[in-house]
């Protein structure tokens, strides 16, 4: 009887594991960054878009930044999987690594979840539209079908990328699309966070974010499509760059086809991002990557 059972139970794990550690596939996923946006926030934030999203997706204010909490460094982390000393990117503006990154991708640095792109799924649409030209740096764009640096307007107007990546999104129907907005970061320095300016940005943004998920569904694209929506730091007073929950905590919101809905429980970073947007995608991530995909999310 024992020499029954066991492999009748063996085979039982071996059929219940594959549904446990992989995810269902959407055919697109939009990343959108708000550079700036501290968790903190959220609860007083009017954004009622993001909020939709949170209600319909999985959740968390409690994802961390690396250190230090400033921009370069984190963006890095969410697009290679790896923390600061994995991707050896050190100040708020570094263009290459100033420690040695552990992992080399094949155009000269780190592999990101575009450099993945590329190389697994080579014939499918890419791109990434950034207000900040530091982003160029950061996302290897020797990978990317598509990518363009649209500067932050007068006044805070994001309009022209917002407008860049409707058209985008409309014209090639990308796999994978990165939005990075500059702000509420510009008006973070300028004023302040927690004021009343930086919660008018945030619901600024929020419109901004409305009319990119519009055009996915113009485009015929939107159930089949996921949203990640989070931010490279918070911030404290005019700054950032330390190490208070005010600065490191950040915002992130995962909705759409396959996604559990609800609070994330337990501790997550920003380099679980780009395992996560791979496990996504069906993409098989480097050895060297620190990052673990955000199963609690995925179906």
């Amino acid at each position: 009887m024992k020499k029954i059972l066991i492999p009748f139970l063996l085979a039982v794990v071996a059929i219940a594991l594959p549904s446990r550690l992989s995810a269902e596939k959407p055919g697109h996923v939009v990343f959108i960054g708000l550079d700036g946006w501290g968790a903190y926030s959220v609860p007083k934030a009017e954004m009622p878009t993001v909020k939709a999203l949170m209600n319909n997706g999985a959740w968390t204010l409690k994802k961390r930044a690396v250190l230090p909490s400033s921009s370069a460094i984190n963006w890095a982390s969410l697009f290679m999987g790896l923390p600061t000393e994995g991707h050896g990117y050190t100040d708020w503006g570094s263009r290459t690594p100033e420690i040695p990154p552990v992992e080399i991708g094949p155009n000269g640095m780190p592999s990101t979840i575009f450099t993945l792109m590329k190389q697994q799924r080579p014939s499918e649409p890419t791109a990434a539209v950034y207000e900040w030209d530091g982003i160029a740096y950061l996302v290897d764009t020797l990978s990317i079908s598509h990518h363009a640096n649209v500067p932050v307007g007068e006044n805070n107007d994001s309009s022209p990328i917002t407008a860049a990546a409707v058209d985008h999104i409309l014209k090639a129907k990308p796999t994978l699309m990165v939005i990075t907005y500059d702000n509420p970061d510009h008006v973070g320095h300028a004023v302040g966070h927690d004021t009343t300016d930086y919660y008018q940005i945030l619901t600024y943004l929020d419109g901004e974010i409305a009319k990119v998920i519009e055009a996915t569904k113009d485009a015929g694209i939107y159930d089949d499509t996921v949203f990640i929506i989070t931010s490279d730091h918070g911030g404290i007073k005019t700054g950032h760059g330390g190490m208070t929950l005010q600065e490191m905590e950040t915002p992130l919101i995962i909705a759409g086809p396959g996604i559990v809905p609800g609070e994330l429980k337990g501790s997550y970073f920003q380099y679980d991002v780009a395992a996560t947007m791979a496990t996504l995608l069906g993409l098989t991530q480097p050895q060297a990557w620190t990052g673990r995909p955000i199963f609690p999310a995925l179906r």
